[in-house]
């Protein structure tokens, strides 16, 4: 019985941190479609970053007691570091796909590249605006690249700058590459950010310097390659060099500096 009592109040504790730290947020965006993210806000943000996870983008996001729970996701890089995010005084958004899109292929499929995902996406951000009327960033990885960029590029809303790890700049039958949306109406900062030993076929080092080339009307647009860490299975999943295994709080200090900068 004693057990069960300090586990109890291990559990309430630790609800309550979470409680504090992160709240589940579902907006209507499209008719009865729904757009869930979780939201980390730190006392006086300086800005804010929405995160999109790469492949399927499904995270299967509940809630207990208003605490988010990823159902999947977990291992993607940013997903596993939005704390690190929040640490900077940034606030944290980090998107699931929307409601329409939780079952069989996801985001996948065009659906990152299309209307109806800037419109979920602008709701967003108009709900973040109404947080904190700061500066929005939008930052992607492996296939989230495809989500953030194509935001940037047609949104309605102002968007500060972008992020794009580990860029999608070869195309598959999953979704577009980068590199072949109309990168010149980007005007954003922008920075893409690679591990030199990334060994997905999608995803090649030297493609960042081709979306950098693109990127013509860019205020600024800065490539930096990354180097150590570890992998432990697939090449194209968050467990490795290509997910900035081991090295995250290297990757999201850089990333930091060029918000703060931009």
């Amino acid at each position: 019985m004693r057990l069960l009592s300090k586990l109890l109040i291990l559990f309430i504790s630790l609800t309550a941190y979470n409680l504090s730290a992160a709240e589940l947020v579902s907006l209507k965006t499209r008719g009865d479609v729904t757009q869930k993210f979780i939201l980390i806000k730190p006392v006086n943000p300086t800005a804010t970053v929405i995160l999109f996870s790469g492949g399927k983008g499904i995270l299967k996001l509940s809630s207990l007691f208003g605490s988010p729970s990823l159902g999947a996701g977990q291992t993607n890089f940013l997903v596993r570091s939005r704390k690190l995010f929040a640490d900077k005084g940034l606030m944290v958004a980090v998107v699931d796909a929307p409601s329409d899109k939780q079952k069989n292929k996801g985001m996948f499929k065009g659906f990152r590249s299309s209307g109806e995902h800037v419109t979920d996406i602008d709701a967003v951000i108009t709900y973040l605006k109404k947080q904190a009327d700061i500066p929005v960033w939008l930052v992607g990885t492996s296939r989230g690249t495809e989500s953030a960029a194509h935001v940037t590029i047609n949104s309605s809303q102002q968007i500060a700058g972008l992020v794009l790890t580990a860029s999608m700049s070869k195309r598959n039958k999953s979704g577009k590459a980068v590199t072949m949306m109309d990168l010149t109406k980007i005007t954003q900062p922008t920075l893409i950010a690679s591990h030199e030993n990334d060994g997905c076929a999608n995803t090649p080092p030297k493609g960042a310097e081709i979306i950098k080339e693109k990127l013509v009307n860019a205020s600024s647009a800065d490539v930096i390659f990354f180097k150590g860490g570890k992998e432990t299975g697939d090449p194209c999943k968050g467990l490795s060099y290509h997910g900035f295994l081991g090295i995250e709080d290297k990757v999201v200090d850089k990333i930091y500096e060029f918000i703060a900068t931009n």
